[in-house]
């Protein structure tokens, strides 16, 4: 689903116009990074919880020199689908 696809369901589901489904749906997404960002879990209770994690620095080979390299350490974020989510998906 695109994100013009999402702020339509939004705006049907909510009876909002489409500017005020696409700015709630800004304003949530500024907000989960915004948390991810100050290194908080964000939990939406029955959805499932994005969860920052860091990745250490590794080793890793050039696919057509075989020269060694390394790379660096970073951070990113892992999912965890909720029951909610589980059981849509499931059944």
């Amino acid at each position: 689903m695109s994100r013009p696809e999402l702020v339509g369901r939004i705006a049907r589901a909510a009876d909002l116009t489409p500017d005020q489904a696409r700015a709630a749906l800004d304003a949530m997404l500024d907000g989960i990074t915004e948390g991810l960002a100050e290194g908080r879990t964000v939990r939406l209770t029955g959805f499932g919880a994005f969860v920052p994690a860091d990745r250490p620095e590794r080793e890793g080979r050039h696919p057509a020199t075989g020269e060694r390299l390394i790379h660096p350490a970073t951070r990113t974020v892992r999912f965890r689908p909720g029951e909610g989510l589980k059981s849509a998906l499931n059944g």
